[in-house]
């Protein structure tokens, strides 16, 4: 992810070449141009030119671009105006020194590369976040390095209030220079990395962090390092290698105990069991250590830097975390120098180690103590690890120890060119005398020796080259050897019909996983396409979807293995030129220790060897962690790379002889040379074996070796030898001994960088006559051999070795038995707690079964009740039905006669109304031919006559009669229109509901219920039918 830091990186500019530190040789690179520096410091100075005396510059030499001009700043010890203290700024000594005033010390950190800017910019975001103890100083930068690098060439930084040094670095020494980021908490900040060490194998590399009080001081200070070493002649940093510097070592003894909050106002300590420290929860602990110098070299402890803690091991110094110190001091006897400081357990960062760990369980925690020695340059580290046990907050420790952690630590110094030994007793017991060269602690040393190496092989040199500053520019044709993954190999392929050709060959392999297609070797011969290598490389080793190996990686990642430490330096030395494996606690690196510590523990016999993670390192650029590590399982065991390091090298010795035989057949004139010079083949083949020449050459030869070693065997190896060895002929028998051993160390894995060189170099290898008829030969040979040494040796020493051997087969195989009793053991107490489980589920499963049983015996009862439920619910249905089908036909019939009546009804109240009107109408027409009648109308025809006043004596009985009849016929006809309104309605209903009742009807018929009544129905039907012919 892109962050501000890294954008800064990109984005500023280096100096040239002329300014880079490699082996002591005076270079140096800054961030930023010189040009923008020294504009910034002029503009800086013009500002502050109007309120500075003439007196500012204190006679400074006119040649110096700095002093040219009034560069003076108010230092931390300026209360007044900037005016008021002209001594206090950037000064020209009479030693050659400018000084600086107002820099306040924040401390420092170890580095893995020491030309990384996002490192650098890291380190000074935490040292200036983090440090509670910051120290003023003074510091002195050398204006010039001519004639001064044995001497003055250092940069000191001075204690201000008693005019004494605090540490010093050589001038040409310092690799890196940095300032913070303008937009940043650490605009303020500058920092350099300075390397220590005599050789490549010792060396580490240090960043110093330090602040101004001004912004424009960085810029000042930055360019006086830039004129310094500008103005260094190059003659004088070679001639520095050559300087002689006594070496001491001085022993400490440190102790680590802890305390517990008792509850009442002090501390008690914490038990211990074994070296397992016992904690409780929610208890504030306090850190008590005591250091006790036990060498003959006596060294005075002056204070204590810091004291730090952090949860785990094999922390980062980023990852450690500052403890307040509450007292230090030495003894009344004054050999013990005591420090003791509060840990407050609640802090989120110490969470992990007040939380209750389970039952076989345990948590490392790394205690770290920096201490100021008197005649030593800088602070030393002492760093313990423990492990630690984390008990509930009530829990009470019957059987412990309260004995402290003890640690011995050895910390090698050399003689720093720059201070002088004390003479005599009067001299100022503070002179910087020593630089650390390395500090060691016995469990360290003691983890060294329990791993495998090459010591048993005579005359042998360390297999490791060490740890190499990178170059600006891998391709050069200097002295350093070639860094180990260098070069880039394209995935783009060329050649069509060699793509096409491999498409088939993998078509074929994949349909028969079992037989090998005879094209395969033809193909690897040219080259493997780089995007199928990861395929055909599973294939070839034949572990392609190996899902046991796979599996048994996952757990294997989860055990510990007591060549951690071992492997953990290794890794940041494999492949340092790859992006992938470049960056400390990246994910290539993370995955390399993973597989080296899965295979360290997979192989017990073996373990870790060196060597070993160059080899993993090329698997892990083409394939997961999990089958990378399978196919590195099948190289050590099926190609038979582990038996390199078995029985004290014996068959490592068998190969050397086996390539000195070849030598002196194939190539006997550079034999020959060799034999004069003194050379053995060990000198230079061991690392060819035992990384398969994947430590020193480029990647594309190394890949190549690789695919050629997979398809024919480990006799390939020989192949490729003899191709090295007859293309520098030449070369090698024009050298002498020196230069033969650095040909062979640099030149020649450079002489393959290309491309062209490395496909000649194959092709070369390929056609190498070596053929396994004639290793054969020689191994008889070599064998004859061995055994006429052993006949002719004293038979005592034969013996004597012989029974020294036996011994150690004795203590491994007697090891080998207790670790197979203690897993018998442990094998036979899992069985047991599985039979127990076993038995307690058994007891489980028959209670369930007995409760199963009677629930389905309960079921079946309920099961025969409803199906009695059914039948009676099936024939109560059958008779409903019935009656429902009676009902249903009466209720047609009385709808049939419903209907009848009221037709009937209808029609003869037609008639009677037809009747009606006729009489009516006959009656108007009599009433109007009368001419008295007819004016008792009016023109519509209504009656205008009032009331007449009829005498009912003088009325006419027919016209009573007759009108008694119209009132009847009037009711009548009333009555019948009810009677017709009442049976219309209940017609609507009963078709309301005879629709209805047909709809129901039509929708139940796919029902259950309809079909048991159809069934019903053709059962009764049948019955009827039966019963018809009998009668």
């Amino acid at each position: 992810m892109e962050d501000a830091v890294s954008r800064s990186s990109v984005e500023s500019s280096s100096t040239n070449d002329d300014y880079v530190v490699v082996n002591g040789e005076p270079k140096l690179k800054i961030t930023g141009d010189i040009n923008d520096l020294n504009d910034e410091v002029s503009q800086s100075s013009k500002k502050m030119t109007s309120t500075l005396t003439p007196s500012s510059s204190l006679g400074a030499d006119p040649q110096s671009p700095i002093s040219s001009v009034d560069n003076v700043f108010p230092s931390s010890q300026s209360t007044g105006a900037i005016g008021e203290d002209p001594v206090s700024g950037d000064r020209v000594t009479d030693e050659g020194y400018t000084t600086f005033n107002g820099v306040t010390y924040l401390g420092c950190a170890l580095v893995n590369a020491p030309r990384s800017e996002v490192e650098i910019y890291r380190n000074m975001s935490i040292l200036n976040e983090q440090s509670k103890q910051a120290i003023p100083i003074e510091l002195y930068v050398p204006r010039t390095s001519e004639g001064n690098v044995r001497t003055n060439g250092v940069v000191r930084l001075v204690d201000p209030g008693t005019d004494t040094d605090i540490a010093c670095y050589k001038i040409h020494r310092i690799l890196f220079c940095a300032r913070g980021p303008s937009d940043s908490e650490e605009k303020m900040c500058f920092a350099f990395t300075c390397s220590h060490g005599d050789n490549p194998d010792s060396a580490i590399f240090q960043c110093h962090v330090f602040r101004c009080e001004l912004q424009e001081a960085v810029a000042k200070i930055l360019y006086s390092f830039a004129t310094s070493f500008r103005r260094l002649p190059k003659s004088i940093g070679r001639s520095t290698s050559s300087i002689s510097e006594a070496e001491v070592t001085a022993i400490f003894s440190v102790n680590l105990e802890f305390k517990e909050d008792d509850g009442k106002g002090s501390y008690s300590t914490c038990p211990k069991d074994k070296n397992i420290f016992k904690f409780r929860c929610d208890y504030d602990k306090k850190i008590v250590i005591s250091v006790t110098q036990t060498g003959n070299k006596e060294l005075r402890i002056e204070r204590c830097f810091g004291l730090l803690l952090s949860p785990g091991r094999n922390v980062k110094d980023g990852d450690m975390h500052l403890i307040e110190m509450n007292s230090m001091g030495y003894s009344s006897d004054g050999r013990t120098y005591s420090i003791s400081g509060n840990w407050e357990i609640s802090e989120e960062c110490f969470k992990v180690l007040d939380t209750e760990t389970p039952k076989d369980t345990r948590v490392f925690l790394t205690v770290a103590v920096d201490l100021v020695i008197c005649g030593i340059q800088e602070p030393v580290r002492f760093a313990i690890e423990t492990k630690a046990k984390i008990f509930p907050h009530n829990e009470r420790f019957w059987y412990f120890t309260k004995k402290p952690h003890q640690e011995q630590f050895f910390v090698k110094l050399k003689l720093n060119c720059g201070s002088r030994m004390p003479k005599t007793e009067t001299d100022a017991p503070d002179v910087v005398q020593y630089e650390v060269v390395e500090v060691q602690s016995q469990t360290q040393i003691d983890r060294q020796k329990a791993g495998m190496s090459l010591q048993g092989l005579k005359h042998h040199r360390q297999m490791s080259e060490g740890v190499q500053s990178p170059q600006d520019d891998d391709e050069s044709d200097g002295d350093e050897p070639l860094l180990s993954g260098s070069g880039v190999v394209s995935k783009e392929v060329t050649d069509d019909n060699l793509l096409e050709a491999w498409h088939e060959v993998l078509v074929k392999w994949h349909q028969n996983l079992s037989q090998r297609p005879k094209q395969v070797q033809q193909l690897a011969k040219k080259g493997i396409p780089e995007a199928l290598r990861g395929e055909v490389w599973q294939l070839l080793a034949g572990c392609h979807d190996n899902s046991e190996l796979m599996e048994a990686y996952r757990i294997l990642i989860t055990k510990e293995s007591p060549m951690e430490s071992v492997i953990q330096r290794d890794i940041n030395r494999t492949f340092p030129a790859h992006a992938f494996f470049k960056q400390s606690g990246g994910l290539g690196q993370d995955s390399l220790y993973r597989i080296s510590k899965a295979y360290s523990v997979y192989d017990e016999e073996i373990g870790y060897v060196q060597g070993l993670s160059f080899l993993a390192a090329a698997l892990l650029l083409h394939m997961p962690e999990e089958q990378a590590f399978s196919v590195l399982v099948k190289i050590c065991f099926d190609y038979e790379l582990r038996d390199l390091f078995k029985q004290g090298f014996e068959v490592l010795h068998l190969k050397f002889y086996q390539l000195e035989r070849l030598m002196q057949d194939l190539t006997g004139d550079l034999y020959e040379h060799f034999m004069e010079m003194g050379l053995e083949i060990h000198m230079f083949a061991s690392q060819w074996f035992l990384t398969l020449f994947t430590a020193k050459f480029p990647l594309f030869l190394v890949f190549h070796i690789l695919d050629l070693f997979l398809c024919e065997g480990k006799d390939v190896i020989f192949n490729v030898a003899i191709a090295l060895l007859k293309m520098s002929r030449k070369d090698l028998l024009a050298l002498d001994f020196e230069g033969i051993l650095k040909y062979f160390r640099v030149h020649m894995p450079k002489k393959y960088r290309t491309e062209e060189a490395a496909r000649e170099l194959m092709a070369a290898a390929v056609s190498a006559k070596v053929t396994s008829k004639k290793l054969k030969k020689y191994e008889k040979e070599y064998i004859t051999m061995k055994e006429q040494e052993m006949q002719q040796e004293d038979p005592i020493e034969r013996m004597e070795r012989e029974n020294k051997r036996l011994l150690e087969d004795n203590m491994r195989l007697e090891q080998e038995n207790d670790d197979l009793a203690h897993e018998l053991v442990d094998s036979k107490l899992t069985l047991k707690s599985e039979l127990d489980e076993v038995q307690d589920q058994n007891k489980e499963m028959k209670t369930d079964l007995t409760k199963h049983k009677k629930l389905l015996k309960d079921t079946q009862e309920e099961k025969h009740r409803l199906e009695v439920e059914n039948q009676q619910v099936k024939e109560m249905c059958r008779k409903e039905l019935e009656r429902l089908e009676t009902e249903n036909s009466r209720n047609t019939v009385i709808v049939t006669d419903y209907k009848q009546i009221c037709t009937q009804l209808s029609e003869r109240l037609e008639k009677q109304q037809t009747a009606h009107r006729e009489e009516l109408s006959r009656i108007k027409i009599l009433v109007k031919s009368c001419e008295a009648c007819s004016k008792m109308f009016d023109a519509d025809g209504k009656v205008n006559l009032p009331e007449p006043k009829i005498d009912p004596e003088k009325m006419n009985p027919k016209i009573v009669d007759l009108q008694q009849q119209v009132r009847e016929l009037e009711l009548e006809l009333a009555q019948t229109k009810l009677a017709l309104v009442e049976s219309e309605c209940k017609t609507q209903d009963l078709t309301h509901s005879l629709h209805a009742a047909v709809s129901e009807i039509q929708a139940s018929k796919n029902t259950w219920f309809t079909k048991t009544l159809n069934s019903i129905k053709e059962v009764a039907n049948t019955h009827t039918g039966k019963k018809e012919p009998k009668d």
